[in-house]
């Protein structure tokens, strides 16, 4: 997959691979921050990049979808942390593993599910946040990181590209983050739907209309599929962080965030 991903331009160029190591294509630039999110020109570089990478239908790829794969596979990361682990956390984080050991319950899977978009998957990247985005010199952009790629929907890649833009990192204070009220709005979802259909023909300008609008409803609802999709994910980091993160706080606050955004959309029953 990802020599197809490299011979169509979307990832790095692969130069040389083995059994023992790869060589890829050098980028220069830099990965996104959080502000480059609301650059105009930078959403338009991602959208036509995330057109083309859905365009593909890569050989040989699971057949169940993203999330299946999520609940299932990464659950069996997650599980140990907070079941068999939580000693290794300070009493205030223990606490959140009572609420953290119903990530993977049929319950919440059941919620997760009845977010997906009705309709077939397409191949998509699963985890465009803007650190996973590169900004080359010359002005154009490159997705990176594709570990997560497989069956998903369109919306989704949408929703992540805003989705940790929530997050202020660097406070005095432990976790030494939080989460503050979103800086994109509705408009904002519009406007990079609308640069992602540019790339598409249709019929009429009501035909584009309603694939924008129902784009973008699709969008903010994946918002909440983003907050379960980082809170699983942070979990095995937790006893072995790659960055300087408290990652189980990190998972409590998104997981939080989650069923407080489903109660909202479907009530609390």
């Amino acid at each position: 997959m990802f020599l197809l991903l490299g011979d169509a331009g979307i990832a790095a160029r692969c130069l040389y691979y083995d059994e023992n190591c790869r060589i890829e294509e050098f980028y220069r630039g830099r990965t996104l921050t959080a502000d480059d999110v609301f650059d105009p020109e930078i959403q338009r570089g991602v959208a036509d990049e995330l057109y083309r990478l859905h365009q593909l239908q890569p050989p040989n790829l699971p057949d169940r979808p993203y999330f299946e794969l999520l609940t299932e596979q990464w659950a069996e990361l997650a599980k140990p942390v907070v079941v068999d682990n939580r000693s290794a956390f300070p009493p205030a984080e223990q606490a959140w593993c009572d609420d953290l050991e119903t990530l993977w319950s049929s319950e919440t899977t059941a919620k997760v599910l009845r977010l997906l978009p009705d309709e077939p998957p397409i191949f998509c990247h699963n985890d465009t946040y803007h650190g996973n985005v590169f900004l080359l010199d010359d002005g154009s952009i490159k997705l990176l990181d594709f570990e997560f790629s497989c069956l998903g929907h369109a919306a989704f890649d949408f929703a992540n590209f805003f989705a940790e833009t929530i997050m202020e990192h660097g406070l005095e204070n432990p976790p030494h983050f939080r989460i503050v009220p979103p800086r994109f709005s509705d408009d904002d979802l519009r406007t990079f739907v609308g640069f992602y259909l540019d790339n598409a023909e249709f019929a009429s300008p009501a035909d584009r209309a309603t694939e924008t609008e129902r784009l973008v409803t699709q969008t903010r609802t994946s918002l909440m599929l983003s907050d379960y999709m980082y809170a699983m994910a942070a979990l095995p980091l937790a006893l072995e962080p790659i960055q300087k993160v408290r990652f189980l706080p990190y998972a409590h606050q998104r997981y939080r965030r989650f069923l407080t955004a489903w109660d909202r959309e479907f009530g609390s029953g």
